[in-house]
């Protein structure tokens, strides 16, 4: 018997597993929908020039490619959810104000995002386009910490990032092409001593300044730092501002994040603030969003944005066990009656199975009650 095997780090949901999964995307979507988020269902696949930016070599390899049978074009499955949210915000949305949009549904990877990491998460998140205060990135870190409650997540590590800092200094060190992505993956790595030989050449004070990023992670006093060691660029005390800002503002609302000016994982199209959740027993971040307020302009509308997204599926499995629905067991009598009662129990919110076959297991079934004629009618008994 020939052994169905799937792909590494591809899973079936089983009715308990897809059960949880379910029910906290139910519920998370009922949650985001109370902060005014509508929701938004762009396809899994489409040309993959709508799914990857010019500059994102990280998501441009996390990418599937297909050549489209009808056109000859290139598709993707995509690996991200946000540009896509993006292109219905600039292209086909079109509002004026702000537009609060949320998503639930699944990508695909080439590779896992991190340790036992899945490659077809069940992507969840909530973005605001049209924004560029920090009151727009107070609300999604809040949201955020809403969602991870309700998924039971517990004693939430923030950590909190600026990417502008990066890219002021890189943009001051005219480092370009694979010369740029090598320091960028070097300091989201922490690694100072691959760095190091990576900036040779630099001038001195930008050395110093991308040398620093690595180790400039702890409390609020990591700003004072950065303020004191990195150099005085206009976007670097934009950037430091900024931080500053959000800080305060997370103060009001009891949240007290710490702080990786290495925090760059978010990848290429984030412009500003980005952060990662993290928690006890989970090996990689359960969140990450971030301010990317130039991804809209590939589709020909630039707009402030920022937003958040996380894995149900990775969430899901430490929930308790979802039970399923108590059933009711009916007979397959071809009674009209019967079929009328079926009818109006399965209108009234019930489960209604009927019995197909002589092996019945009541368990399988999740039925407690049975559909039993008495007295010329059919009514509901206890089993």
């Amino acid at each position: 018997m020939r052994n169905w095997i799937l792909p590494e780090n591809i899973a079936d949901l089983l009715p308990p597993e897809a059960r949880r999964v379910e029910t906290l995307r139910r519920a998370s979507l009922d949650l985001i929908a109370g902060f005014g988020y509508e929701l938004v269902q762009p396809p899994l696949i489409e040309y993959v020039d709508s799914l990857l930016t010019l500059d994102d070599a990280a998501l441009d390899l996390k990418t599937f490619k297909l050549t489209d049978q009808l056109s000859g074009r290139q598709l993707g499955l995509r690996a991200d959810i946000t540009l896509q949210v993006a292109r219905i915000d600039a292209h086909l949305l079109n509002r004026q104000g702000v537009a609060r949009l949320c998503y639930a549904g699944p990508v695909v990877h080439t590779l896992p995002d991190g340790i036992m990491a899945a490659r077809e998460p069940l992507q969840l998140g909530a973005e605001i386009y049209g924004y560029a205060g920090v009151a727009a990135d107070v609300e999604i870190v809040e949201l955020m910490g809403e969602c991870l409650r309700l998924a039971g997540v517990r004693h939430v590590h923030l950590d909190i990032g600026h990417i502008g800092l990066f890219l002021a200094l890189a943009d001051a060190a005219g480092l370009q092409g694979d010369a740029r992505e090598s320091v960028f993956r070097t300091i989201q790595q922490k690694d100072v001593a691959t760095l190091a030989t990576l900036l040779v050449g630099v001038p001195q004070d930008l050395q110093v300044g991308l040398l620093a990023l690595p180790n400039l992670y702890g409390d609020v006093s990591v700003l004072a730092q950065a303020e004191r060691i990195l150099p005085a660029l206009d976007a670097v005390k934009a950037a430091l501002l900024e931080l500053r800002a959000l800080t305060d503002a997370l103060a009001a609302r009891g949240i007290a994040p710490n702080f990786d000016l290495a925090e760059l994982r978010s990848g290429y199209y984030h412009t500003g603030l980005v952060f990662a959740a993290y928690a006890e027993g989970w090996p990689n971040a359960v969140a990450r969003g971030g301010r990317y307020d130039h991804v809209g302009e590939q589709f020909g509308r630039s707009r402030p944005a920022t937003g958040f997204s996380l894995d149900l599926k990775e969430l899901a499995w430490r929930l308790p066990p979802t039970p399923a629905r108590p059933a009711i067991l009916a007979p397959s009598d071809f009674d009209i009656d019967l079929a009328a009662a079926i009818r109006q129990l399965r209108a009234d919110g019930e489960t209604v199975v009927v019995r197909l076959g002589d092996v019945i297991d009541l368990g399988e079934l999740h039925a407690d009650r049975e559909l039993v004629r008495i007295d010329g009618s059919w009514q509901v008994k206890v089993i």
